[in-house]
């Protein structure tokens, strides 16, 4: 299936008809089905004492699997192929200009058994463990994305709206006065996504959008997030999963694919890894050769030195468990090289080099606590949406070489 990369980056969002072809779908709603059953068990059995019967599925808003794949068998095992198909993983890798796409998230969002309304209005974005919205964006337009999300409808879905083109521009202020009065409300220029069974909305997840009913239609719709292994950038949502035991329920050609993006996984944390170690001992030349590795597009570089400064940060965690980031214990979600890393630095050197990037990250920082609406965040001292001015990567070296 042929996209165009131009309109997505114009709109923020696409649409792919029939993006479950006619006839795979019945056979997607069986499996998907049986999924929710087994869910619903665990949720069942462990239940606290105080919730009802039936647990998250009575009391969620969207009932959500929250990993799919680790619920498969041999007899359900389409649901996560499908997730390999042309028409998903296929379409990521055009958007993304990546030779590769893996898919980290496998979601699957349900309708509540009692109508529970509007949710808030929302960028999937939170700065004190990413970077500032209008670098990811500036990061966006001049490379590709390095992020997508998907809803794919199993039945007729028109509960995400998304206001088009907001993904290339901050919040504006009269959005900012009505999501500060009522986020649960449609926002000026937002339109719904309206998606037939079958359909699927790829989106970047920067872009304001608004799950704007949560009622007991009936909701069957996958949610999937991929990253790019070989694109033009270093994406902001970086983390892998490296447990492959479902993949053993695959055929031969996906459980090699799986495979395949987890040893681009484990490559790029070599890269990352030497890439710190030439921060430690001031090798400019080596940090300019790692990040061109990790960030291969020349303009907007500096964001990956952003997202690289928030995994030394996770790493101080391991050693330094009392920290937390804008008073948080779940920093850095999206992030999950810092596992893989911290084992091959002393702590002295993860001090070390995070002092390689105190003058970056004060410079992401303000005095006076930040907030504006629309964000996964609450109050901190990091920028919401501006990136600092004049500082980019010969700044950032130069700023411990001395």
């Amino acid at each position: 299936m042929k996209v165009n990369p131009q309109q997505f980056l114009e709109d923020g969002f696409v649409i792919i008809r029939e993006c479950v072809p006619p006839k795979q779908l019945d056979k997607l709603r069986d499996s998907f089905e049986i999924l929710v059953e087994r869910q619903k068990e665990i949720w069942r059995r462990n239940r606290n004492p105080d919730h009802p019967p039936g647990s998250t599925w009575e009391t969620s808003a969207q009932p959500r699997l929250g990993a799919f794949n680790a619920l498969i068998d041999e007899t359900t095992a389409d649901t996560v192929e499908f997730c390999l198909h042309e028409n998903t993983m296929g379409v990521c890798r055009q958007l993304m200009r990546a030779k590769e796409a893996g898919a980290q998230n496998m979601f699957f969002m349900c309708s509540p058994v009692r109508d529970h309304g509007p949710a808030h209005w929302h960028r999937d974005i939170h700065p004190f463990d990413q970077a500032p919205l209008c670098s990811l964006e500036i990061d966006l337009l001049l490379n590709a994305p390095g992020y997508l999300q998907w809803n794919i409808a199993l039945y007729d879905d028109d509960v995400l709206w998304v206001i088009p083109k907001s993904h290339r521009r901050a919040n504006t202020e009269a959005e900012n006065r009505q999501l500060l009065e009522n986020p649960r409300i449609p926002l000026p220029k937002g339109i719904p996504v309206k998606l037939k069974a079958g359909d699927g909305v790829v989106y970047t997840n920067t872009i304001l959008h608004w799950g704007s009913n949560y009622s007991r239609t009936l909701r069957r719709t996958i949610h999937l997030g991929y990253r790019s292994f070989g694109g033009p950038i270093f994406p902001y949502v970086c983390h892998f999963h490296r447990d492959l035991g479902f993949t053993k329920y695959l055929s031969p050609t996906a459980r090699e694919t799986f495979e395949r993006h987890v040893q681009l996984y484990e490559k790029e944390c070599d890269v990352i890894g030497s890439t710190f170690r030439a921060i430690i001992d001031k090798n400019a030349q080596a940090v300019r050769d790692g990040l061109a590795v990790l960030h291969p597009g020349e303009r907007g570089r500096i964001v990956c030195v952003i997202l690289l400064s928030k995994i030394v940060f996770k790493m101080r965690l391991h050693h330094h468990p009392e920290m937390h980031a804008g008073g948080s214990s779940r920093y850095g979600g999206d992030i999950s090289q810092d596992k893989d890393l911290v084992s091959c630095f002393s702590r002295e050197e993860i001090d070390t080099l995070w002092k390689r990037f105190a003058t970056l990250d004060a410079k992401l920082q303000s005095a006076v606590e930040q907030y504006t609406p629309g964000f996964q965040a609450q109050r901190m001292h990091y920028f919401f949406e501006e990136m600092p001015a004049d500082f980019d990567v010969e700044d950032f070296i130069a700023s411990w070489k001395t």
